[in-house]
């Protein structure tokens, strides 16, 4: 039996209201939790902001460019940090470099390589970085642990996002007091928000590498609890006793 026209009509239409409202409800579902997530990023304090003991999370973007001169630094300190990772000297200690900027897609190859060229070798690695490239912070690390090289945090310089994995690779980790060390979570082979049915399985792959390499440097796993407390868009930084406990710092006695 064919429906009259207007029949038709109305159904078709109901049709397209049902299909509207099915694609708003996906809509946000997808973007729900990225406007709180917004709200909630802009009521945290600026990252310059002092943090305390229970107020560690700060406003983060891995745009992060600009830090304080410190009269203290013992390398040469550009106007704004390199979009990838610079090696540079110390001027009048060879046995420590600085690598500075952010982590970029190869600089987990080009890193260990210029580190092998320098003659004398280094014994200790100055990190000042916002974070960036997973993969390649954990490459960067594996380098540094065969290489028997310890890691430092020193006074204004940040350690963020995965450049933390690069400081777990030291055989020795020192964080100055005037230094920070802070996590969040992850993006994994994207940097672009997905329905987390799509993400959740290249997340899970990611997670339990880091987890596996965390382990491996003698590393507390505990750490990724707070990373994966904190959204990408913010960064929990860690107060010294932290620090110690995870084992990203090294008891004073050793080596």
């Amino acid at each position: 039996m064919r429906l009259p026209r207007p029949a038709v009509r109305t159904t078709l239409r109901g049709l397209l209201v049902l299909q509207l409202g099915l694609a708003g409800v996906m809509l946000l579902s997808d973007l729900g939790p990225l406007i709180l997530r917004e709200t909630t990023r802009e009521a945290l304090p600026d990252l310059d902001s002092p943090t305390a003991p229970g107020d560690q999370t700060r406003r983060y973007t891995p745009r992060l460019r600009e830090l304080p001169q410190v009269p203290s630094r013992p390398y040469e300190m550009p106007a704004g940090l390199p979009s990838r990772l610079d090696l540079r000297p110390v001027p009048g200690d060879p046995t420590r470099v600085a690598l500075i900027g952010s982590i970029a897609p190869g600089d987990g190859a080009r890193i260990p390589e210029a580190l092998a060229a320098l003659d004398p070798a280094p014994e200790t690695v100055l990190l000042n970085s916002p974070g960036g490239s997973v993969a390649d912070a954990l490459e960067i690390g594996r380098a540094l642990r065969a290489a028997g090289l310890a890691t430092e945090i020193g006074a204004g310089d940040v350690c963020f996002s995965a450049c933390p994995y690069v400081l777990a690779a030291g055989t020795a980790r020192t964080v100055h007091p005037e230094g920070a060390v802070g996590v969040h979570q992850h993006y994994f082979d994207t940097n672009t928000y997905l329905p987390a049915f799509l993400a959740v399985s290249d997340i899970q792959a990611g997670q339990a590498e880091v987890m596996g390499y965390l382990d491996a440097m003698g590393i507390d796993v505990r750490v990724m609890e707070k990373a994966m407390q904190t959204p990408p868009d913010a960064i929990y930084i860690f107060e010294p006793d932290e620090l110690a406990a995870f084992a990203l710092t090294s008891p004073a006695d050793d080596g």
